[in-house]
């Protein structure tokens, strides 16, 4: 499974900044061909993340946001991406493990089988309902994540944050059921971006919330975010430590339900925590 802590979006119709943020310490780069590219550009950003996926690779892997399967410019982006090799595809406005198959299929038709979707999976009403089936389709899955900006107004909802800049609470329930239906197929759970890319302090506690809460990733949309969100979802050295003691103390003693640890009881949960934080450092 693919490391995905950081995951930054950059237009596609913009290749200067694509080429400069091949040098940054991101897992993944997410080049759009959605929102941040008016109509007009479509055909351009086109043609440019086409010829950046043709050049050698090497650096972050390279998703592709395509606009929404049932809009008029998918399959423009399906056709521009035909015998290219993108890491994976992003894919707005999901609904569920139908949405999955439909764009699996949209792409074998252009010759691109061997891809991973990564569905942005709460931004229409519709969609909080099918959640539940992306375990379905789990093999075909680069994680599951979530965005709170459509779906307020697609509810007439005056906005998805208090004051404070928290999220009100439908969204906080769209997150946290984006977190469980990753969980239940098996896939990591991606965190929405923070929009405020000068508030770096605030950005910094909520991607450790984040990791705290069970993600394993975040996206981000400024190269200044990227180094805050690798740090939150990346393991202390004293984390792994731990998860490594924890995960010896079990592999010694075979068939032990639980057992003692400076002085307190460990037993599976922690088990799977520490494994899951093994995982995080790329360790098995």
């Amino acid at each position: 499974m693919m490391r995905l802590r950081s995951l930054l979006f950059v237009p596609g119709d913009r290749p200067e900044r694509i080429k400069k943020a091949l040098g940054l310490e991101v897992d993944a780069l997410i080049l759009d061909l959605e929102d941040s590219v008016a109509a007009t550009m479509k055909d351009e950003a086109r043609g440019h993340v086409a010829a950046i996926l043709a050049e050698p690779r090497q650096g972050p892997r390279l998703f592709v946001r395509v606009n929404p399967i049932d809009s008029p410019n998918h399959a423009g982006d399906i056709e521009a991406l035909a015998s290219t090799t993108p890491d994976g595809v992003v894919l707005p406005k999901a609904e569920g493990s139908a949405s999955v198959l439909r764009l699996k299929e949209n792409l074998m038709q252009r010759g691109i089988s061997a891809v991973s979707i990564l569905p942005i999976a709460t931004e229409t009403p519709a969609a909080m309902f099918e959640l539940g089936t992306y375990r379905s389709v789990a093999g075909n899955l680069a994680g599951l994540t979530w965005g709170a900006e459509d779906l307020p107004a697609a509810i007439g909802a005056a906005t998805s944050r208090e004051e404070d800049g928290r999220y009100t609470a439908p969204y906080e329930l769209a997150r946290s059921l984006t977190l469980f239906a990753a969980s239940a197929a098996g896939v990591p759970a991606i965190d929405t971006v923070y929009p405020d890319f000068r508030d770096l302090d605030g950005l910094a506690n909520y991607a450790r919330r984040a990791a705290r809460d069970g993600f394993s990733g975040m996206m981000a949309i400024h190269p200044s975010q990227v180094a805050a969100i690798n740090a939150a979802f990346t393991p202390t050295a004293e984390e792994l430590a731990q998860a490594r003691r924890i995960v010896a103390a079990f592999r010694d003693n075979p068939g032990v339900g639980a057992l003692q640890l400076d002085g307190k009881m460990v037993d599976a949960p922690h088990v799977k925590a520490a494994q899951r934080i093994l995982a995080m450092a790329g360790e098995s």
